[in-house]
């Protein structure tokens, strides 16, 4: 039997990967590349279309090279990248109107500010809850608590639509196209032949509706986001995604699969059963459960997802988001606290306590069960006798409180029974980190050996749909657990005052940047030059 491989391409925050695995889903070839962050105007993160092509394309051929392989003998390619990231492009030459507008850029601030303080949204939130009352619909529970957050696309998209002169002109001439970077990427890979997304990314974006399955109705009525300028969404594996452009890698390697990140660390961690939950610890924290056939509502800000469609399979997630966890390790080793991330926890350990300080995580807001997007990020209680590891201890502890406070949210609101959580990314690699959050909650932390896992799931569906490996058994089968971290009863006890001090703190950053400019309820326009892309 000849062997078969996957190319699994993995397009995060702030790096580039693609993984070639054999049919026994072991990597033969690797490369990674770098994603470039602008930031123009404070509060904007963006990413140049033409930077990150080049670097897919190099990520690509270097990772193939890497494998000893020709594009020809890899037998599918799978596609997952981060959420709510997007651009907007000219339908008759494909250049793109401005820079992507990432999930961490705030420039929406202001609208989403303005417009859930609406009239207009409160009056949608007590209807909903009215329709609610009547029909116990978990569609109008979700309705009636529904607010716009910066992460996703929503604001940000009206604010490109009022602020990009080229973009409003090519939306009057009905030559637009939007779509977030799943969308972008399929359109140039497939020669500019597609304009499709999948479940997972469409339902990220804040205007699709899980319970329907379509685009909101509301959005288009309400906020006059343009129909015809979004794509397709179609099932997140199977063959409507075609292959790359031949002119491109040299060959037309078919793409079998193309999924958002958080789906595709689902699918690494095999989180295939209802009340499955995993932990991702990347940019930010991720904690995701699998609700099965039956979407989320939520009460606290867990966000009813779409997890993945192919074939006759629909299966949801819920799911609670921190949007600072590696950016927080990036910013101690910028700022001198540590030399190397790989040093805090035996920082951390070589003190007994923070010394009384605690650090707000809340560069750019804080999520449910907080939900504060003004919040700021800050320390407080240091005193004479604080020293260095004190404050990378409380950074740490930090991070640690925020993923318990989004498994508290789970517990709240489901009524699964947990035993145990798997756990993936980076900062999941800090011991300190990985067996505090064990202890607080009194589960086992199982925690992936694979590095990349998001890369390695989407390697998993696509090798499932194009017939490499016959079931989600098979896949279980092939998970590994690096470390597996138990909890110990004696910590979590002495950790509550703590967390109840931590807590305090965070009120007391609440809100900080609404008191700061409580004016300018939008964002001021600015001119946006016009991005030119290569085909």
């Amino acid at each position: 039997m000849s062997v078969k491989f996957v190319a699994s391409l993995d397009i995060g925050t702030t790096t580039v990967v693609c993984r070639v695995f054999d049919q026994y889903a072991t990597p033969v070839g690797h490369a990674n590349g770098h994603v470039t962050l602008h930031y123009p105007n404070p509060g904007y993160v963006e990413i140049n279309p033409e930077e990150l092509w080049n670097t897919i394309l190099t990520v690509l051929r270097n990772a193939i090279k890497d494998a000893n392989l020709t594009p020809d003998q890899i037998t599918s390619l799978g596609i997952c990248t981060q959420r709510a990231t997007f651009t907007t492009w000219d339908r008759n030459t494909g250049d793109a109107f401005h820079n992507f507008i990432t999930w961490k850029d705030l420039r929406a601030d202001k609208l989403v500010e303005y417009w859930n303080n609406s009239i207009t949204m409160k009056s949608i939130r007590v209807s909903s809850y009215m329709l609610y009352m009547v029909t116990r619909s978990k569609r109008f529970l979700a309705g009636s608590i529904f607010k716009f957050m910066n992460k996703q696309v929503t604001m940000r998209l009206v604010w490109a639509l009022e602020n990009v002169p080229v973009l409003k002109h090519a939306v009057d001439q009905g030559r637009a196209m939007f779509g977030t970077l799943d969308t972008w990427l399929l359109y140039r890979l497939s020669g500019r032949k597609l304009h499709v997304t999948d479940y997972s990314n469409a339902s990220a974006t804040g205007f699709y509706d899980p319970f329907t399955l379509g685009w909101a109705s509301w959005a288009m009525n309400i906020i006059d986001i343009p129909k015809d300028i979004l794509p397709e969404v179609v099932d997140t594996a199977g063959s409507h995604f075609g292959h790359v452009d031949e002119s491109l890698l040299g060959a037309k390697i078919p793409i079998a699969c193309c999924m958002a990140d958080q789906t595709a660390s689902m699918w690494g961690s095999c989180c295939f059963e209802p009340g499955d939950i995993k932990l991702t610890m990347g940019t930010g924290s991720f904690i995701d459960i699998n609700t099965g056939k039956d979407p989320h509502a939520s009460v606290l800000g867990l966000y009813p997802l779409v997890a993945w469609k192919y074939g006759s399979e629909l299966i949801y997630m819920a799911e609670g988001s921190n949007n600072d966890t590696g950016s927080i390790m990036q910013w101690a080793e910028s700022a001198g606290l540590i030399e190397d991330p790989t040093e805090s926890s035996n920082l951390a350990n070589s003190v007994s306590d923070s010394d009384g300080v605690y650090f707000v995580p809340a560069f750019t807001g804080l999520g449910p069960p907080i939900n504060d997007q003004a919040a700021a990020a800050g320390f407080i209680g240091m005193k004479l006798t604080t020293r260095r590891e004190h404050l990378v201890r409380s950074l740490l502890e930090a991070i640690v409180f925020r993923a318990v406070q989004l498994y508290r949210c789970v517990l709240s609101e489901t009524s699964f029974d947990f035993h145990s959580i798997r756990v993936d990314g980076g900062v999941s690699r800090n011991d300190f980190i990985s067996q505090l959050i064990s202890d607080m909650t009194g589960l086992k932390l199982e925690r992936a050996k694979a590095t990349e896992i998001s890369a390695l799931g989407c390697a998993y569906l696509t090798g499932l749909v194009c017939g490499i490996w016959k079931s989600k058994a098979e896949l279980c089968a092939l998970r590994q657990v690096d470390k597996i971290f138990a909890p110990q009863s004696h910590v979590q006890p002495s950790y509550s005052s703590i967390m109840i001090r931590w807590e305090d703190a965070i009120k007391r950053f609440g809100g900080w940047y609404h008191h700061q400019n409580k004016t300018n309820a939008v964002s001021p326009r600015i001119s946006y030059p016009s991005v030119k892309t290569i085909a």
